[in-house]
C-alpha cells in the first residue's frame, strides 16, 4: 500500500480514542485545498496501564509533549485545510516514528525480528514508546511487555497513520497533488543551539534536505515566517522525523515539511503553561495558513 493509499474515513469531523480529524470540507465535497496539518505530539491522554507502569508522574512526563500545538492550529479546517492531531500522549506512543521503532532494553520478553532496534531514535531512548522524558528521566518502574506495544500501536499508531494516508489521498485525487505539513514544538535550549544565544532560532523547517518535498514550499514557508520577524532554519537540528520521510514524496506529487516552533514564542516550560505571547502566535500561524491555503502551487500540479 502506498502511503497515501485510501482507507475508510468518511466522516468530515471524526474523533477516536487516538486522533481527532476535521476535514476542511464538508461530506462528500472535494478537499478545498491541497494541504493538510498533523500534530502527532500533542495528545494529554495518559493511559491507566501507561501510568500503573510509570515511575514518574504525569505533570513530569508532559514534558515531553508538543504542547499546545494543536490549539496553535486549530483554525486550519476553517481556513480551508484538513486537520489530524493526536489524543494519546506522545510518551504513550509516538506516532512519529516507525511503528515497530522499539528498545529491547525496556521489554521482559524478546522481540521480534521486525522490530527496528539499532536505530538513532532508540538509542536516546526515544523509540515508537519512549524510555526518557526530554531531560533524560527513565518514565517505567518496570520492563514492558511485546503485548503492551502491540496493543498501544494496534490501538493508536495505525489508526492515526490509515486516517492520515486516507486525508492525503483524498487531497492527492482531488489536486493532483498533496501538501502536508507536520507541527511540532522543541525546547527552548536547542532553538539557542541552532540560532545562538543572543538570538535563538524561532522556528526549524524539516524537508530532510530537500527529500521530502519541492524547494519551493519550504522557500515559501521560510519567506512568509521571515516576513513576520522570525528567524527560520533549515534541518537543523531537526530535519523531519517519520512522518516526513514516510509520506514525502514529491516524485509522486506528495510533498511533506516539518515545523519545529521554540517552545519560548508561547510557553512557559516550568509549569507547562501558555504565556500571554500564545494568542500572538497563534494568529501569526492563521495568517500563514490564508497564505498558503490561497497559494498558487501551479508548479506542483501534474504537467
Amino acid at each position: 500500500m502506498n502511503a497515501w493509499e485510501p482507507i475508510a474515513v468518511e466522516e468530515p469531523i471524526a474523533r477516536t480514542e487516538a486522533f481527532e480529524v476535521r476535514r476542511a470540507a464538508a461530506r462528500g465535497a472535494a478537499p478545498p485545498t491541497p494541504i493538510v496539518f498533523a500534530s502527532p505530539h500533542s495528545g494529554r491522554l495518559y493511559p491507566d496501564d501507561m501510568m500503573a507502569a510509570a515511575a514518574l508522574d504525569a505533570q513530569s512526563i508532559r514534558r515531553s509533549e508538543d504542547a499546545y500545538v494543536d490549539d496553535l492550529i486549530a483554525a486550519a479546517p476553517e481556513l480551508g485545510v484538513s486537520l489530524i492531531t493526536a489524543r494519546f500522549a506522545r510518551a504513550y506512543i509516538d506516532l512519529n516514528r516507525e511503528a515497530f521503532e522499539l528498545d529491547p532494553a525496556m521489554f521482559a520478553d524478546e522481540l521480534p525480528e521486525f522490530a527496528r532496534a539499532r536505530t538513532a531514535r532508540v538509542a536516546a531512548g526515544l523509540g515508537a514508546i519512549a524510555r526518557v522524558v526530554s531531560e533524560g528521566q527513565e518514565i517505567y518502574a518496570r520492563k514492558l511487555t511485546f503485548a503492551e506495544a502491540r496493543g498501544r500501536i494496534e490501538g493508536a499508531h495505525r489508526p492515526y497513520h490509515a486516517a492520515l494516508g486516507q486525508l492525503i489521498a483524498e487531497t492527492h485525487a482531488e489536486h493532483g497533488f498533496a501538501i502536508l505539513i507536520d507541527w511540532h514544538s522543541m525546547p527552548a535550549a536547542a532553538a539557542v543551539r541552532t540560532g545562538g544565544r543572543e538570538r535563538p532560532c524561532d522556528l526549524v523547517l524539516g524537508d530532510r534536505f530537500g527529500a521530502a518535498c519541492a524547494g519551493v514550499l519550504p522557500t515559501r514557508v521560510e519567506r512568509e515566517l521571515e516576513s513576520m520577524g522570525y528567524r527560520v532554519a533549515r534541518n537543523t537540528p531537526y530535519a523531519g522525523g517519520y512522518t516526513t520521510e514516510h509520506y514525502g514524496r514529491p516524485a509522486r506529487r506528495v510533498h511533506a515539511l516539518q515545523i519545529e516552533i521554540n517552545r519560548a514564542l508561547y510557553l512557559d516550560e516550568a509549569s507547562l503553561a501558555p504565556t500571554p505571547a500564545f494568542h500572538d502566535l497563534k494568529l501569526r500561524l492563521e495568517a500563514l495558513t490564508q497564505t498558503l491555503a490561497a497559494a498558487d502551487w501551479s508548479g506542483l500540479r501534474p504537467g
